[in-house]
């Protein structure tokens, strides 16, 4: 399974969420040690010296008992049991800070904080004075203060993460709209001209596009109106010889005859021709039932003295050109009825990811050669065996570029018993 995202926009917001991770990280660690250690030190050192002070002889000690000593100086000396019934037990032990005043008064010392109201309270029992503690509170060391700036940090990074996740969704917008615009060029369809907006690199982009997209549709009209003259101007011809053909006498019966079936012959390429270059723009997609459009080409292509077996599942309603699929539906079920002698047989279902469905026309014939099989979807190509050697070599080009049209795909197997399979997967969506 794929954790990191493919898409450019996902990583770019991944990118810029993970920069903004490590600015925080870094962020918080020199405030730490730039700030906080520092004060966190500064207020030992202070601690430190108070004690000193009441230390430096036994008369300053037993004056730190007095009354008036601590209402000068707020620091009060108690022996540790009067310590304990005085706050000491509901202090707070701290080792970190025991260790460093242990280096600062040269003992074993202890420290124990506690919150009265507004100030802290600081217990510290004196290497040099085992059985006294020495009570010294201190004001402004509040450490809600440093919640604020957690708050502020947090919501400066949401804040860069929404703000380049909207940047890169801007960004990413026009190029959607490119993809969208270049599969439906890729089917056939022709949209309007994209609206060149975004950075300069994708506007630039977006013009090429707009000037190709121009491009392949003048090509696209030229080629139609080539193609229906060429299709009107033999047409005309035909119509005569077929004219002149029915007024022949009874002896060139069987003159009269192939006329007509060359006739039919030409008629039947150019319609070929018609086929393959029509993009059916407009033959919009609508929801259907697969195996109702393959009953209605079965009956029409019936013939006499050949069964088709239909094995169908149920499917579920899928979008497809009717029209163009049902021409496609029938070119499968001709060649199949054109080159081989015995029953037809065609299934439908939906494939193993649940995300196509599928139709398979197999018959009895002699199937194709392996090496053969890619190159016959291309136009104007014929197999080296019976199969596909009549025709104008269109009909599984026009098959395929019909599927394509679709977002399907169009596989030919030979089957192990004979014959070939011809399977055609179309997207549910």
């Amino acid at each position: 399974m794929r954790i990191l995202p493919r898409s450019a926009f996902g990583q770019t917001v991944l990118l810029i969420g993970f920069l903004l991770l490590i600015n925080q990280v870094v962020s918080w660690v020199s405030m730490v040690y730039y700030i906080i250690q520092p004060n966190t030190q500064l207020t030992n050192e202070l601690l430190a010296k108070q004690v000193r002070v009441v230390l430096i002889d036994d008369d300053l000690l037993r004056k730190a008992f007095s009354r008036s000593f601590q209402e000068k100086t707020g620091i009060e000396v108690y022996r540790e049991s009067d310590a304990l019934s005085s706050g000491l037990a509901e202090a707070t032990y701290l080792a970190h800070r025991s260790k460093e005043m242990s280096k600062l008064l040269d003992g074993d010392a202890e420290l124990r904080l506690t919150q009265g109201g507004e100030q802290y309270i600081f217990w510290i029992r004196p290497p040099q004075s085992p059985h006294y503690w020495i009570r010294i509170p201190l004001s402004g060391l509040e450490e809600a203060n440093f919640s604020p700036l957690t708050v502020v940090l947090i919501f400066l990074g949401l804040l860069s993460v929404i703000g380049g996740w909207l940047f890169v969704r801007q960004i990413n917008s026009p190029l959607k709209a490119l993809q969208k615009a270049a599969e439906d060029v890729g089917r056939g369809e022709f949209p309007q001209p994209l609206a060149e907006q975004g950075t300069t690199e994708i506007v630039a982009v977006t013009q090429a596009f707009n000037h190709m997209s121009r491009g392949i549709k003048q090509l696209e009209d030229d080629r139609n109106l080539l193609m229906a003259g060429i299709s009107h101007d033999l047409r005309t011809p035909l119509t005569r010889i077929r004219l002149a053909a029915e007024m022949m006498s009874t002896q060139d019966e069987f003159l009269k005859e192939g006329i007509e079936g060359d006739i039919d012959d030409m008629n039947s390429i150019i319609d070929q021709f018609i086929d393959y270059i029509r993009h059916n723009s407009k033959d919009k997609p609508e929801l259907c039932d697969l195996n109702h459009l393959i009953n209605d080409v079965m009956q029409t292509e019936m013939i006499s003295g050949r069964q088709i077996k239909f094995l169908e599942q149920e499917l579920p309603e899928i979008p497809l050109r009717f029209v163009a699929m049902k021409r496609a539906v029938a070119n499968i079920i001709q060649n199949a009825l054109r080159y081989s002698d015995g029953d037809i047989e065609i299934t439908t279902g939906i494939s193993d990811n649940k995300q196509s469905v599928y139709f398979c026309v197999c018959d009895s014939g002699p199937g194709i050669l392996e090496e053969d099989i890619e190159r016959l979807f291309q136009p104007f190509t014929q197999g080296d065996i019976a199969r596909g050697t009549e025709g104008s070599g269109l009909g599984l080009a026009i098959i395929k570029k019909i599927v394509n049209t679709h977002g399907g795909h169009v596989h030919l197997t030979n089957r192990e018993e004979g014959g070939l399979s011809a399977k055609v997967l179309l997207p549910i969506k």
